[in-house]
């Protein structure tokens, strides 16, 4: 369905009659209603009978789930949110009369958008190191030129060229670890790798060699994914990129690459998982339970790292990064245990993360629309409507009190105030890991997520001090400043904000919704 979309939308582009005389923003309502198209076809999927434990399709390139098909649909819902949700310009038929460098071409960005989600779909589903390769690099390179959108802007061009190389390096590393398990094995199929796995854990055959190759593979493939999550102490990347690109592509970064590479990860640890505690056939030096090993490690450094250095932030975008790296080491800790409590934390963990991140980026763009105005000249609309400081959203109470209360319910979520729906993905992910033994860890998450809040806390006490409003100068001529004023929120982005703040707020009364589902596809991915 996507495919077949993209293929429509470039011979639309490519025809100057139609670009012409259609609004470039219509593009994006396009792309949005495809993704809530394939979406419904998606969820209609799950009431195939034979689905079972999964369906392979393509000679096994694919395996189809239930959990793969569920997750892919809110993938779906949450990319068609963010694009139905652009703020809309009443003169935006101006925008491309000529195209301008440094002005959002919408048409484009639609269908970078949807590559970048295509391969965010196709890798939910990927059972082979084939497809799995190929899916993250079609996300990635959507993700890349959407980095660098703003040609013009030498944050955003030094944003998409450090994410290139570095993302770069980290399919390198992914890609090596795919040689070694096929070098070693001659295997590419995840379910062949997961029996080989099987049968040399309890001394069916003797394969230490093989085993050892396998070992390194997964470990390498691991940490690429690990890398491309921003992960510590793979993290170093990820707030440089995040404050450097715009806001409206910083919201896509932060949310549709992780949602894919978690499912993958889930499903590929949820198979291996038996096997992650034993010697295999006396592979002292490397074995399986090196996996483990290494997300324990890498989860702790998330939350100190996420933590500690997000107090000294100034920049918003610069500290939500650190903030998602914390994220991120709660999401690896319920990975790590992989039983059907934190397997069902986990997948609530995603949702809540997903929803209450969507909606704190959406309220930063529609307040940086409302704070910083654009100049609207023939060659489209200049991008100076980011909030890059955390100063700049003094005393926004005092003149946008909803948008303000809306991000401030946002911000105690992520810091884990009950009774929002953060406080009870933390509270399962932290009973999860009680329960099993990892007491350290937990008191560890404990801790960052106390110091965490004073962060949290910074920018809200920013927000509710009352100050002079921040004026922005406009560097133009008197021509170009006639033409200068606030971008208009759609109905639909102050609608996004307005459903997205009352599911954190409300999910309290009715809290079953979500967990009946997560509860499901746990006892699902333990049953098959």
């Amino acid at each position: 369905m996507i495919f077949f979309s993209i293929l429509i939308l470039i011979v639309a582009i490519a025809l100057p009659s139609f670009n012409k005389q259609v609004s470039p923003i219509l593009f994006t309502r396009i792309s949005s209603i495809i993704f809530l198209y394939a979406g419904a076809l998606n969820f209609n999927a799950l009431y195939i009978q034979s689905i079972g434990s999964g369906i392979g399709i393509y000679s096994g390139l694919f395996h189809v789930t239930i959990i793969s098909q569920f997750l892919e649909v809110f993938l779906l819902i949450i990319g068609s949110l963010i694009l139905i949700s652009s703020t809309y310009n009443p003169n935006a038929h101006l925008q491309y009369t000529t195209p301008a460098v440094g002005a959002i071409n919408y048409a484009t960005y639609s269908l970078v958008v949807l590559f970048s989600t295509l391969g965010a779909s196709l890798l939910v589903s990927s059972y082979d190191l084939i497809s799995m390769y190929l899916s993250i690099e079609l996300q990635s390179f959507g993700v890349y030129i959407l980095a660098t959108l703003y040609r013009n802007s030498e944050s955003a061009t030094s944003a998409g060229l450090k994410y290139f190389l570095l993302g770069g390096l980290s399919s390198c590393i992914i890609l090596l670890g795919a040689s070694l398990i096929y070098t070693y094995t001659g295997l590419t199929n995840f379910e062949s790798i997961y029996s080989l796995i099987s049968v040399s854990a309890y001394g069916a055959v003797n394969i230490n060699d093989i085993i050892i190759g396998l070992s390194l593979g997964l470990i390498l493939v691991i940490s690429g994914f690990l890398f491309k999550i921003a992960a510590a102490p793979l993290h170093y990347w990820a707030p440089d990129v995040y404050d450097d690109s715009p806001t409206i592509v910083t919201i896509w970064l932060t949310i549709m690459p992780k949602i894919s590479i978690l499912v993958l990860l889930l499903e590929v640890i949820g198979n291996i998982s038996p096997y992650l505690h034993l010697n295999i056939m006396g592979a002292d030096s490397v074995n399986i339970g090196t996996i483990k090993i290494l997300l324990l490690i890498s989860s702790l450094l998330s939350l100190i790292i996420g933590t500690v250095v997000g107090l000294a932030q100034t920049k918003i975008k610069r500290l939500l990064a650190y903030s998602t790296i914390s994220h991120i080491g709660f999401i690896l800790l319920a990975l790590v245990i992989n039983t059907e409590q934190s397997t069902e934390s986990l997948i609530f963990y995603i949702i809540q993360y997903s929803l209450t991140n969507l909606n704190t980026f959406l309220i930063i763009i529609a307040l940086g629309y409302i704070i910083m105005p654009s100049i609207i000249n023939n060659y489209g609309i200049k991008n100076n409507a980011d909030i890059n400081y955390i100063t700049e959203l003094k005393g926004q109470f005092f003149s946008n009190p909803i948008l303000s209360l809306s991000l401030s319910v946002c911000l105690f979520s992520m810091a884990g105030i009950p009774p929002l729906i953060g406080f009870f993905a933390k509270q399962f992910v932290l009973y999860s890991a009680i329960q099993n033994g990892y007491y350290f860890i937990s008191i560890v998450a404990i801790l960052v997520s106390v110091i965490s809040a004073s962060y949290y806390l910074k920018i809200i006490k920013i927000l509710h001090t009352e100050g002079d409003n921040i004026e922005t100068e406009l560097n133009a001529s008197p021509t170009d400043a006639s033409l200068s004023q606030h971008l208009i929120l759609s109905h639909v982005h102050s609608f996004s904000i307005s459903t997205l703040t009352l599911t954190i707020i409300l999910f309290v009364l009715k809290p079953s919704i979500i967990l009946n589902s997560t509860q499901l596809l746990s006892l699902y991915l333990y049953n098959f």
